[in-house]
Order: structure tokens, then sequence, then C-alpha cells
């Protein structure tokens, strides 16, 4: 019989009951913020007890939808704010995985840039629907002379992040690269319009100075490497899932920063509300 916590299935005996062709409901727990949040305190609860250890695989999106009794679009939303969060790792095509923890956690917006946060995740929403689009176009489309100017794009941001070197230019250059790769010239125009601009650690400080750089870098230079193998492969669902996967994370991580920070602004204001005026002093 399979243990559970706190209402919720072991994922790891979920899994396992899965593959042996068992099936095996799950009891989400009832969540005023619904389903993908429910599901995100369950599994990050068990990677911080330990429950899931850094370098454990977590199930297959079917298995977590059978286990939870959730559907595929509540498990990938999930998974998408685990990773924001820093917790887990997906790399598409060979599965999701439990990361070690960090230091530092979120980046901390300063109060000064909450207002370009706004902006800057109104552009990630709008580069969410234009980019999952060009990458899979791309990956139909592109010619090997494109592919390779992705791969210079690449080389020249990992090799600048060695060095502490701009990554903006070779950052943008790969996803423009995929855009003219369409064959529409819509997608570039739209992407040469915004510019730099839609790379969010150009206007957010904390993004560029969170962990030393090189960590958060790195990371993104996986995603990107994900979206070129797809593309490389002529893989147009796979680089659409790639895509998404890498601008829905920057959207998540730079989220959960404003709230905080938006948080941190009321309570400190709230702070100074309380604090007695000098005025109330008794008079000697």
């Amino acid at each position: 019989m399979v243990q559970t916590t706190a209402g919720n299935p072991s994922i790891s005996d979920a899994a396992t009951e899965v593959a042996a062709g068992t099936p095996f409901v799950g009891r989400p727990r009832p969540r005023a913020r619904g389903l993908a949040h429910g599901l995100v305190e369950d599994l990050g609860e068990k990677i911080r007890s330990q429950q899931l250890r850094p370098g454990d695989k977590l199930p297959t999106e079917s298995a977590i939808m059978q286990a939870y009794g959730v559907s595929r679009t509540v498990v990938r939303e999930a998974l998408s704010k685990l990773q924001a969060g820093g917790l887990v790792e997906t790399l598409h095509g060979v599965g999701t995985f439990v990361l070690q923890p960090r230091a530092g956690g979120v980046f901390r917006l300063d109060p000064g840039e909450i207002a370009a946060s706004v902006d800057v995740l109104a552009v990630l929403e709008l580069r969410i629907s234009l980019e999952t689009e060009s990458a899979g176009l791309a990956a139909s489309r592109r010619t090997d002379e494109q592919l390779v100017a992705m791969r210079q794009a690449l080389d020249d941001f990992e090799r600048n992040v060695v060095v502490a070197g701009d990554t903006v230019g070779p950052d943008f250059r790969f996803h423009l690269q995929i855009a003219e790769s369409t064959g529409n010239p819509y997608f570039a125009d739209i992407m040469r319009h915004l510019g730099t601009t839609l790379i969010p650690r150009t206007r957010i400080s904390a993004i560029r100075t969170h962990e030393g750089g090189a960590p958060y870098l790195n990371r993104v230079n996986r995603e990107h490497e994900e979206i070129y193998a797809a593309i490389a492969r002529r893989d147009p669902e796979s680089a659409r899932a790639a895509m998404r996967i890498h601008l829905t994370n920057s959207r998540e991580r730079l989220r959960l920063a404003q709230e905080a920070a938006q948080q941190k602004a009321k309570a400190d204001a709230a702070a100074g509300t309380a604090a007695p005026s000098s005025d109330d002093t008794p008079s000697s």
C-alpha cells in the first residue's frame, strides 16, 4: 500500500505504482490559490524535507497527473514555479531533477525597481507568445547558416560568462537569429524594435548581481542550449516547449522577486505608520 504525506502521495511511491501499472489516485489538498499552488507547496515541502534529494529525478508529467489527479497544465505550471524558485531544473527530453539548495534564494529587488519589474513582466508575457511560436517555426525553416549563427551566439555567451564580459549582446543575437530563421520578417522586426530591453537583466540590476552573476547566467545558457538542440534536430514541438520553459522561468523568477519586494515595502510602510510620534513624548 502506498504511504501518503499530509494527504498527498509520496511522489517516488506514486511513480513506482504508475510504472508497475497499478492505478493510483492522489488527493491534492484544496488551496485557495488553486491546484498549481497546492502542488508547488507539496512538492516544495518534499524537496525541503529531503524526501526528494538533490539529483533525484521527478516522475513524468503523466505520473504526477495520475498521482495528484490534476491536469497536465497544472503540472507544467507547478514545475515552472519550482524551476523559478531554484528547486528543480528541467532538461527537455530528459526529465526534471531536484537541484542543490541555492544560497540567497530568489534575487531581491530594490524598491526603486518594482515599477520597472512590472514593465519587464509585461514584455516577458509578450515574448512567451511571440518567441514560443518563433522557435517552432525556426525548427522547421532554419538554414544551416542560420544554425551556425545561433551556435556562435551561444559560444560567445558562454565565453563571456567565464571572463565576466558582455552576455547581453550574444543573448539578444541568439533570440534575434531564431526570429530571423522563421522566414517571416515580422518576427524579427518586433525583436529589433524592442532591442536589448527584451533581456530582463538590462533593466533590473538585482538580476545582474544575484549570486555573483555566473550561476544565474549558466542556468540561462543551459536553457538556451535546450532550445538550440531542438531547432538543430528540426523538432518544432520540442523547440516551442524549450522556449516556453526558458521564458516562463524568467517570468516566474522576476514575479517572485517582485512579490517579495512589494510585501517588504508594505511591511516597512506599516512599521513606519505604527512608530510613535515625537509629539506623543510627555513634556518635562
